[in-house]
């Protein structure tokens, strides 16, 4: 069964793939909208005051920064806001921002609310979809070594608003396995991709998460108070590693390591059931879980700087 995601996430997925190909289709659409010739990056006027909080790429096109830098924006606010939220964010006039936002909903990118407030627009999801396709390739080798090496399932992981979207996954060649559908939502705290992930924000953006979402027991192992998860994000940050102990699933037993450094916050895990994913294993495998994480997170890097 397919599972619709919004483009929240699947603008945090994509943005950073496709931004040079955006480039180029920005620049072109903006021209032919207002019917103004097209102009190379070196002949875009530099007017406005850059975005404080986002220094301009070496050689890029500083509309376009901007324009992305809005996206963000909207993106980190639930994908919804208003001119003046978009303006006190990104320090840039109104008049600045009211014209780019202004070319982003007449191609799609951004829509208008009857509120007259903009949220992200449907134009993101068909992007959003194949970068997220990209990132399943480019995640594949990765998982599938984790796969040879111990044997269980892979699993690659982020988060989707307050839960978290798997978005892809290599299976155990046993019979009997672990499987998460990609694009399966779950709640952060009873998940071990959750709880990595959670364990890259501050305590107080992970526990505001848990509070709008709740903690309930998907178990009897299931942690349901805020005081004992916030214990836990120290130990997941301590020992670099996260645990679901049946916290999930009842008899299954995974291991999950943050991303760290790459371009969107990122988890990667091996889960099975406990009968195979002993403590001894959990001992083997956390550090070759965290290796993966780190390789993943500099190919990304990679990807991400061309």
């Amino acid at each position: 069964m397919a599972h619709l995601r919004s483009p929240n996430t699947l603008y945090a997925v994509f943005r950073e793939r496709l931004i040079s190909y955006c480039r180029m289709e920005f620049v072109t659409t903006a021209a032919h909208s207002t019917g103004a010739p097209h102009l190379a990056a070196s002949q875009l006027p530099h007017t406005d005051p850059p975005r404080p909080q986002t220094p301009r790429r070496p050689g890029g096109v500083q509309s376009l920064d901007r324009a992305f830098a809005l996206l963000e924006i909207m993106a980190d606010t639930g994908g919804e806001t208003s001119l003046s939220q978009l303006a006190d964010s990104s320090g840039l006039p109104l008049p600045t921002i009211h014209r780019i936002i202004r070319t982003l909903v007449d191609n799609g990118y951004v829509r208008q609310l009857p509120s007259r407030r903009y949220a992200l627009g449907p134009r993101l999801i068909g992007l959003g979809d194949k970068a997220s396709r990209m990132l399943g390739t480019w995640a594949h080798p990765h998982l599938a070594h984790l796969v040879e090496e111990l044997g269980e399932t892979a699993n690659l992981a982020m988060l989707d608003g307050d839960k978290v979207v798997y978005v892809a996954q290599v299976p155990s060649p046993h019979a009997m396995r672990m499987f998460t559908e990609v694009g399966r939502r779950v709640l952060p705290h009873s998940a071990g991709v959750g709880k990595a992930l959670l364990a890259q924000l501050t305590d107080e953006q992970a526990l505001a998460i848990i509070e709008r979402t709740g903690m309930p027991a998907a178990t009897d192992r299931t942690i349901t108070t805020p005081q004992a998860f916030a214990t836990e994000l120290t130990r997941i940050r301590q020992q670099g590693f996260a645990i679901d102990d049946g916290e999930q699933e009842i008899g299954v037993r995974c291991v999950a390591a943050p991303v760290e450094g790459a371009p969107s916050g990122m988890a990667v895990s091996v889960s099975g059931p406990q009968a195979r994913v002993s403590w001894e294993f959990v001992d083997h495998a956390a550090p070759i879980v965290q290796h993966c994480a780190t390789a993943l997170a500099t190919d990304l890097s990679k990807q991400h700087a061309r």
